[in-house]
């Protein structure tokens, strides 16, 4: 407890903790009046309602989350807003190296089943399987790190390709092969399901050009050498035969 008492005419001096001085309030910084215009001519404010729980932006005209009329599109801070209040104990997002191990599960399972479709000559059945496990990839939340997303959805539409084929939807499963590359380039399986798509629609040529685009990434891969052999071959004798073009999933 302080205390004071004087030892000298006129002097004094305090006894106990050394009381705290007022700190200066930080100096907010002058906006930069350019800076500020060009913010503010971007500005367009927008009216908007809440869904009965409270937890959607919705347009005020028309209660949609994406409306033509109103030029808004409120659908990924949605989901955004779903993922929030589906998990009431995450008080902020995770790092970005914490998976949800759920929606893993969601993908594996439903890939296999989508697999084992396959293997039993159903591809309609697993292109459905695929699909839905594709949908599942792409619903992780943003904060997650993207590489697992594209790895997971990758195989998916690999498998879906190769399904496509089967089904000989020719165009779908080039299509298809394309998401992969785009995707994961340096993966020999995109290349390689885009070159047994191209064979079956008997062009050799662009087949063979996928598969040596593959090779860069991968000069050694058995896959992707062994078909160009083949497609090399059949070129040379200049046969209009077509291909085996037997595929599977992974």
């Amino acid at each position: 407890m302080s205390h004071s008492h004087t030892h000298a005419p006129g002097e004094t001096h305090s006894h106990g903790p050394p009381q705290p001085q007022a700190q200066a309030m930080p100096q907010q910084p002058t906006a930069d009046p350019a800076l500020q215009a060009l913010i503010d001519a971007d500005y367009v404010p927008t009216a908007l309602t809440l869904s009965p729980d409270n937890n959607l932006a919705l347009c005020a005209a028309h209660s949609l989350e994406k409306c033509a009329d109103c030029k808004v599109d409120y659908v990924n801070m949605n989901r955004l807003s779903k993922l929030l209040v589906g998990n009431p104990g995450l008080l902020c997002p995770p790092p970005s190296n914490v998976i949800s191990q759920k929606l893993t599960q969601m993908v594996t399972s439903t890939k296999d089943e989508g697999n084992n479709l396959f293997k039993k000559g159903e591809p309609i059945n697993a292109i459905k399987k695929y699909t839905v496990a594709a949908n599942i990839a792409t619903a992780r939340p943003p904060w997650e790190a993207n590489q697992w997303m594209r790895e997971e959805l990758s195989t998916v539409i690999s498998n879906r390709s190769a399904a496509l084929l089967e089904a000989r939807d020719y165009i779908g499963a080039v299509a298809d092969a394309e998401i992969v590359i785009s995707l994961r380039r340096n993966w020999a399986k995109g290349h390689f399901r885009k070159a047994k798509a191209l064979v079956a629609m008997d062009r050799l040529k662009e087949a063979a050009e996928a598969l040596k685009l593959g090779l860069a990434f991968e000069p050694a891969n058995a896959e992707l050498l062994g078909f160009l052999a083949e497609i090399e071959a059949k070129q040379n004798e200049g046969k209009p035969e077509k291909l085996q073009i037997a595929v599977a999933a992974n």
